[in-house]
């Protein structure tokens, strides 16, 4: 009979920090989608109104590979093959570059935001990595470790999706937020006409609520 074994062992991650304008400054930290690297969601993240009041951050997943359409090198947060495993191993991951923040850019106010398939990644940094002072979520769905959580403590919620997103549906954004009503949480929600990206409309939306997390 053939055994499966796990074995932890370690590699080297990689993370892009833009500074914000003043010492001190509040974090942004960003998970990207699937087959996307971190180059491509910091670009995102500097279209938000505000963006260079913010310390920008972005994450690139442990897991590489070719893209076959641009031959980039690209990542992945998991597949399901040992699933439990790898999201622990992300989440170690997150809590190291965190922790290396505070170490080199201070103790200001902590925001994870996540696209994608970096949704549920920043579900669990905001459960499990904090504490921190927001979360924003776009085009995922929060992920059934989240919302089983027995003790969940959660920030203040920006969640969006397109009208035309084939990969979160409507009725996928109705559960969670019902999931999260029943366990204490409101979220805002921001539907805008588009697809599966960071539109203008959400920008927007995502500006004016860093600002009043920034206070």
């Amino acid at each position: 009979m053939t055994e499966t074994h796990l074995i932890s062992t370690l590699t080297t991650g990689r993370y892009l920090v833009e500074p914000g304008l003043e010492v001190g400054a509040p974090l942004l930290v960003g998970f990207h989608g699937y087959g996307q690297r971190a180059e491509e969601l910091l670009d995102e993240l500097r279209r938000i109104p505000g963006a260079q009041a913010w310390t920008l951050v972005a994450i690139q997943a442990l897991h590489r590979f070719y893209s076959a359409k641009t031959r980039e090198v690209v990542g992945s947060w998991m597949t399901s093959l040992d699933r439990d495993q790898a999201i622990d191993d992300n989440l170690a991951y997150v809590a190291c570059v965190v922790a290396e923040l505070r170490r080199t850019k201070g103790q200001g106010r902590l925001v994870f935001a996540g696209f994608s398939q970096g949704a549920a990644m920043a579900w669990r940094a905001a459960a499990r990595c904090g504490p921190c002072d927001g979360l924003v979520v776009l085009g995922g769905d929060l992920p059934q470790d989240v919302a089983e959580a027995p003790e969940l403590i959660l920030p203040p919620l920006l969640l969006g999706r397109g009208d035309q997103d084939p990969f979160y549906s409507a009725p996928q954004l109705k559960q969670d937020l019902a999931t999260l009503g029943a366990r204490g949480f409101e979220a805002e929600v921001v539907r805008y006409a588009g697809g599966h990206t960071w539109d203008p409309a959400f920008l927007q939306a995502v500006g004016r609520f860093l600002a009043r997390v920034q206070g």
